[in-house]
């Protein structure tokens, strides 16, 4: 756990945005996969890829819970659909409805598991 806390630490200006530009890719693809789930433009893509990772960095800073769909069993899941059902809130030009979030954060899962390397969620 502590070994995960220097990563996030560590992070360079360069990492942060690969991350960001992965997350968009992975986010527009959940979007595109998924019903109940879209977002309509650029910049609300951008919006959310920030918007999911500052939300998972804070829960991941309060509780030390790693909210990934897979990585967690039930409970990642749960929180990986909360996490988009409140980006859906926050960011204007993202529609997402409950069950949309639960089918997002399962598809997420599984382009996570075809992606090498954390990216969203």
């Amino acid at each position: 756990m502590e070994e995960k806390k220097k990563e996030r630490n560590n992070t360079s200006i360069g990492g942060m945005l690969l991350r960001i530009l992965v997350s968009m890719i992975v986010l527009a693809v959940a979007a595109f996969l998924t019903p109940y789930f879209s977002i309509a433009g650029w910049i609300p893509l951008l919006l959310a890829a920030i918007a999911i990772g500052i939300i998972d960095y804070l829960i991941e800073s309060f509780t030390g819970f790693d909210a990934s769909p897979f990585g967690r069993g039930i409970t990642g899941f749960v929180v990986s659909a909360v996490i988009i059902y409140l980006t859906g809130t926050l960011v204007r030009g993202v529609n997402v409805t409950f069950l949309g979030a639960i089918l997002a954060a399962f598809a997420i899962g599984i382009i996570n598991m075809i992606i090498p390397g954390r990216s969203v969620l």
